[in-house]
């Protein structure tokens, strides 16, 4: 039997970017199957950025920076963190990568990494809508960027279908945050946390009992 990996995660969520490399890799298995299952966790929330909150990203990123060698430049700390008053809001990334997809479903996971490191490692504000949709273009995923940028009634509702499968997940598998996988084999479903994948790729393959 195939192994289905469940990702649950959020494109703003600092930890799940430092998680990137082993998601990465996990996704070229080919004993796995790797689904994408965004959480909304800051979705829509209307946190808009502070001092106070941008100190505390910083601090949370260079913890990350150290365990798992993710890249948190400067251009990221004074073009997104020091622009106090902006969004910090994960819809814009979650739509795109729904629309991908619907698209270009095999290119989701790159998709993912880009905008991880377009904002983490270039600095690009990724809550803003028409930047999100510019990467898609630049990565040449015009039908995603389309979508996006119109958000159809078939946009939104995939994508909050989407989120709420994620949710129910992690209300099922009583999963205390991002980033976490939960593993389905012959021995049923199990969550795994998100500490196995900041270590070796051949440690994360020996939780998910995968050959």
């Amino acid at each position: 039997m195939q192994t289905t990996v469940t990702y649950l995660f959020d494109p703003l969520c600092g930890w799940c970017y430092g998680a990137s490399p082993a998601i990465q890799q996990l996704g070229l298995h080919p004993g796995v199957t790797l689904a994408l299952a965004p959480t909304g966790l800051f979705a829509g929330a209307g946190r808009v950025l502070d001092a106070a909150f941008a100190d505390y990203a910083w601090s949370n990123d260079q913890r990350i920076a150290k365990l798992t060698g993710q890249r948190f430049t400067d251009d990221y700390r004074h073009n997104v963190l020091d622009r106090h008053g902006s969004r910090f809001d994960s819809t814009a990334t979650t739509l795109a990568l729904t629309a991908v997809s619907l698209s270009a479903p095999l290119r989701e996971l790159e998709t993912l990494k880009a905008l991880q490191e377009a904002r983490y490692v270039q600095g690009l504000d990724t809550c803003d809508v028409a930047v999100v949709e510019k990467l898609l273009r630049d990565q040449g995923l015009a039908t995603a960027a389309d979508r996006l940028a119109a958000s159809d009634a078939e946009l939104l509702a995939a994508n909050a279908a989407r989120i709420q499968k994620a949710q129910a997940m992690m209300q099922t598998f009583a999963a205390q945050g991002v980033p976490a996988l939960v593993v389905a084999d012959d021995s049923g479903s199990r969550l795994l946390r998100g500490d196995a994948l900041y270590g070796s790729v051949d440690s994360l393959m020996d939780h998910i009992a995968v050959g």
